[in-house]
């Protein structure tokens, strides 16, 4: 019996084809942890645990301080807001804005 053949009574892995790296499982003793947050992930986090004095000094610190568009910075936290490394990373932002997010939509 030779070890590249795949043995017939065995279902092929539907993940074995996946490119994304599937997070939820345990990785067991041994493995690589999971990937952490980037730089600038932790920073869109920093910029949004900080209060706000007035109107506009957001907008300028996420343009002074990050280097990007408002815009371009709501895009990022929204995306991070999902993700469970931000979660681990900083539970008490992330779930601040998930529960503002949760109240908006159920405004509309």
């Amino acid at each position: 019996m030779t070890a590249s053949a795949p043995d017939p009574g065995t279902a092929p892995d539907p993940d074995a084809d996946r490119d994304v790296p599937d997070t939820d499982r345990d990785p067991g003793p041994g493995a690589a942890p999971p990937v952490e947050l980037s730089a600038r992930a932790r920073a869109v986090l920093a910029l949004e645990r900080r209060p706000w004095a007035g109107p506009g000094a957001k907008e300028r610190a996420i343009r002074e301080e990050l280097g990007i568009s408002p815009v371009r910075y709501f895009q990022l936290l929204n995306a991070l807001i999902e993700d469970e490394r931000a979660l681990r990373e900083d539970p008490v932002t992330v779930n601040r804005l998930r529960r503002l997010k949760e109240e908006r939509r159920g405004r509309r």
